[in-house]
């Protein structure tokens, strides 16, 4: 295991920018100290772009935040943390302040918490200049919409004057890095920089830090769980698990030659579009078959009744979901004004079927699933759930008709209620639908931790407890526990490393293949998607441009935004991805079912 700090480069050829050794990390808990990062080290050459991975947990963000000085007071950190020969360990708070910005620059992973909504963008890029250098009011302004043009904003001067809530999420990212690069820095730490952006606005960041690392020579640390970009973006490559390094290798090198088993094993566990892999599984090692539990006899023949008395509520035969010319319009500026956010949509979903809908950032794909369980009434159409239409039903006439779908969302940290026990969360709509009570229910929340693979002790724990994968588990079995026939799943697993993503996909395959409920799997994950789908939609600003089987969506696209799509998407292997990227830059679309 390597821990001290290395070089890539011949000695003399350049002076790391960026210089961490022997570095120790701790932070003090309640239930005592926990050693966040274990005497690591490594070097940053100026223009280099290192990225950082590992599963949640490993250290990557830990290590990357103690460089600016941005940890709580409970961490304690130890080891050499130079900033172009500057050792910034244990430096006071005050001069600290002078290296922010100028010398190091951070890009968060949500720019919409990163920006503050109470200001204009201009207001806040201002605001950062002036911090950093003597500049007047004017001379910052000019500065910010130079700074926004340079970052590919369009109509900086319009921009300048609106709030981070009127702009898309690519936007958003691009006036957070151009706060970032503002006092020309010399090395920018990007903590998973693209994780909510759909592909064709992520190969347009990715290209933007390239451009900025190639015109200012900055160096870029990169931390990301997201394998397709590493291969798109980084020089080098340092893998971290449990607060060590336990690799580090100029990317071809790794992506090619993996040496530790971890390494091979997170390769492993990254789905790649066209190579859909025998049995669907990603992981050799996945979870049992949600089969092998057996249902408790009494719980089992309750929820059969609860079954029983849906089936007068649906018609029998009639596909999971069916959307016919499906159109939602919110209100604009003005009363007269209004923004079509799905334009006449029609899609169905038989019986056990997987749905695959993908679409940029506002294409609607979010807006029609919400739509399809009632979450947003339509302005027109028809949305029928198993027969039923269920835009003309009251709320208590669909009352009864909601044990028949569910959701699961991007986020569960947001979903779960804090002041509920993960139990009492999965339990809520056995309650709310006067399903089960008392050691019944005590048995199903059970019965469903062991289908999500967590063990019962769970049930006693808060969801700040539990990790961002073990959240989604819970999260999935909470949306399990009235046994719908129809699941909406908006974005599942993007916010998830690579290695939990895999196992959460595993045992969401698992799930739906024994308990056979019909899927519309929301995502811009396009390998994701081809390996769970068994048919993909595709959304443009509000329409459907194409629906079919997910090899001819995927594999043999016919409309050219499809095309477009599934060129953005970056794959991880770095030497096809530098194909892929040329044609992008070139205006060519890659090949389809590389």
């Amino acid at each position: 295991m390597s821990t001290e700090a290395t070089s890539p480069y011949p000695s003399g050829t350049a002076e790391p920018v960026l210089s961490i050794s022997d570095l120790f990390i701790s932070f003090s808990t309640e239930d005592g100290v926990v050693e966040a990062v274990k005497g690591i080290g490594f070097d940053v050459a100026p223009g280099e772009i290192l990225a950082i991975v590992g599963e949640s947990g490993s250290g990557k963000s830990v290590t990357s935040m103690s460089v600016p000085g941005l940890l709580p007071k409970t961490s304690k950190i130890s080891g050499l943390r130079k900033v172009d020969g500057v050792d910034l360990g244990g430096m006071p708070a005050k001069q600290l302040r002078k290296y922010r910005g100028n010398d190091v620059a951070m890009i968060f992973q949500e720019p919409m918490t990163a920006l503050n909504p109470m200001y204009t963008v201009g207001w806040q890029l201002r605001e950062s200049l002036r911090a950093h250098q003597d500049l007047a009011k004017s001379a910052a302004d000019a500065r910010a919409i130079e700074l926004l043009e340079m970052v590919g904003v369009p109509e900086p001067k319009v921009r300048f004057k609106q709030y981070p809530h009127q702009l898309s999420g690519g936007l958003r990212q691009r006036v957070v890095i151009a706060m970032a690069i503002a006092c020309d820095p010399k090395i920018i730490i990007a903590d998973e920089p693209t994780t909510a952006l759909d592909v064709t606005v992520q190969a347009e960041i990715l290209g933007l830090l390239r451009k900025l690392r190639d015109t200012l020579n900055t160096a870029i640390v990169l931390i990301t769980h997201d394998m397709g970009v590493v291969a798109d973006l980084a020089d080098r490559v340092v893998v971290m698990y449990n607060g060590e390094i336990v690799e580090q290798a100029p990317v071809e090198e790794l992506f090619r030659n993996p040496r530790e088993d971890y390494t091979k094993r997170l390769l492993a566990a990254v789905p790649v579009l066209g190579q859909r892999p025998e049995g669907r599984r990603l992981l050799e090692d996945g979870p049992a078959t949600a089969s092998a539990h057996t249902e408790d006899a009494a719980v089992e023949e309750r929820l059969k009744i609860a079954e029983a008395e849906l089936q007068g509520q649906v018609e029998e035969g009639a596909p999971a979901l069916e959307i016919k010319d499906l159109v939602l319009e919110f209100p604009g500026r003005s009363r007269q004004q209004k923004i079509r956010a799905v334009d006449n949509v029609s899609l169905h979903i038989d019986r056990g079927e997987i749905l695959g809908l993908v679409g940029e950032s506002g294409s609607g794909k979010s807006t029609v699933g919400r739509c399809a369980i009632r979450l947003l009434k339509p302005t027109s159409g028809v949305v029928s759930v198993a027969g039923r239409d269920i835009t003309k039903l009251s709320n208590k006439e669909l009352r009864p008709l909601r044990r028949y779908f569910s959701i699961v969302f991007q986020d569960p940290a947001s979903t779960l209620d804090p002041k509920m026990t993960i139990g009492e969360s999965i339990a809520e709509p056995l309650v709310l639908h006067k399903v089960l009570a008392g050691k019944e229910l005590t048995a199903r929340v059970t019965s469903l931790l062991d289908k999500v693979q967590l063990s019962g002790h769970y049930r006693n724990r808060y969801p700040h407890e539990l990790s961002g994968g073990q959240r989604q588990r819970v999260a999935i079995a909470r949306a399990l526990a009235l046994d719908p026939k129809l699941l909406i799943a908006d974005e599942p697993t993007s916010a998830l490393d690579v290695s939990v993503q895999a196992k959460v996909l595993d045992l969401f395959l698992d799930l739906q293949q024994h308990l056979r409920f019909a899927c519309l799997f929301i995502s811009h994950d396009l390998a994701v998607v081809d390996l769970l789908a068994d048919r993909v939609a595709v959304m443009q600003k509000g329409k459907l441009v194409e629906v079919g089987t997910r090899d001819q969506v995927l594999h043999s696209p016919q409309h050219d935004y499809t095309k477009r799509l599934l060129s953005a998407a970056p794959v991880a292997d770095p030497a096809r991805q530098r194909e892929r990227r040329e044609a992008w830059e070139a205006g060519r679309l890659a090949p389809v079912g590389d």
